[in-house]
């Protein structure tokens, strides 16, 4: 059986409350070794670190851009203390979740640019890798990364150009994709998916959000009763089966490629899987 690493899954959400053992051993039972659970505020900073130690797996602290509205300035300092304070922890693999969204209305861009560099800023002072939010901000994130250089990291969930692929690759970065790849109408995803270079790619679940396209709830579904979608890190390898078929590899080579590719992004993740 493939070994897979699902590098952004947010096992400390709501929708787990109820089962979260349970989902997070069904994954290992599908060979999910490892995934990185990211924050996304103050409040939860606690919760994905000491669930990381508990399941064995990796965890990233950062503000949101879509929570910097609520975010307090101080909570900045917060977290410079806390990278501190674990900075000696194996399981502490990046700064994030962080980045730009200019997708969801009513958040203010010169707030989040405001955390997005000062995160940045700690992700250099703590020479730790960063997880990046890309949501129609390819191009904003890019000049912040280029003038203020990080080691690298992941875009999760990318979905911009070839050229906005190329651009994060040639920073460091590796490339997440995850449960909109599964979509048929995802022409230009799909066509990055099978054409960039193998050492670019990385694979997520984004759980319990981006469902694949066999979990996908339409609105239509919904409107007459159908519960919404819980995604889940036991769907990666089915998703990474349909990403080594737009690659027209075996589904055990893509795994090897995305294994190194993790580990590559985020450097510690080797020393604890």
């Amino acid at each position: 059986m493939p070994t897979w690493i699902d590098t952004h899954c947010h096992l400390d959400a709501p929708e787990f409350d109820p089962d979260r053992d349970a989902v997070r051993a069904q994954a290992r039972a599908q060979g999910v070794a490892c995934c990185v659970i990211p924050a996304v505020e103050h409040g939860n900073w606690a919760a994905v670190r000491a669930l990381a130690h508990r399941q064995g797996d990796g965890y990233a602290l950062g503000i949101h851009p879509m929570y910097t509205g609520r975010a307090e300035d101080e909570d900045l300092d917060r977290l410079a203390q806390e990278l501190e304070r674990h900075r000696a922890d194996p399981r502490l693999v990046a700064v994030g979740e962080i980045g730009l969204d200019y997708f969801v209305p009513g958040l203010d861009a010169q707030r989040q640019d405001r955390f997005y560099r000062a995160q940045l800023q700690l992700a250099r002072r703590f020479d730790l890798p960063v997880i990046l939010h890309v949501r129609r901000s390819a191009d904003k994130l890019l000049k912040g990364l280029r003038e203020l250089p990080v080691q690298g990291g992941i875009a999760h969930a990318f979905n911009g150009s070839l050229q906005q692929a190329r651009a994060f690759i040639a920073l460091g970065f590796k490339l997440g994709f995850g449960g909109a790849v599964t979509f048929d109408r995802a022409l230009q995803l799909r066509r990055l998916a099978a054409e960039l270079p193998l050492d670019a790619l990385v694979l997520e679940t984004d759980a319990p959000d981006i469902p694949p396209h066999w979990l996908y709830v339409t609105a239509a579904e919904r409107a007459a009763g159908a519960a919404p979608a819980r995604n889940s890190p036991a769907e990666l390898p089915r998703i990474g089966g349909l990403v080594a078929g737009l690659r027209g590899i075996a589904p055990e080579e893509l795994a090897r490629a995305c294994h190194d590719n993790a580990c590559a992004a985020l450097p510690r993740l080797a020393q604890i899987i």
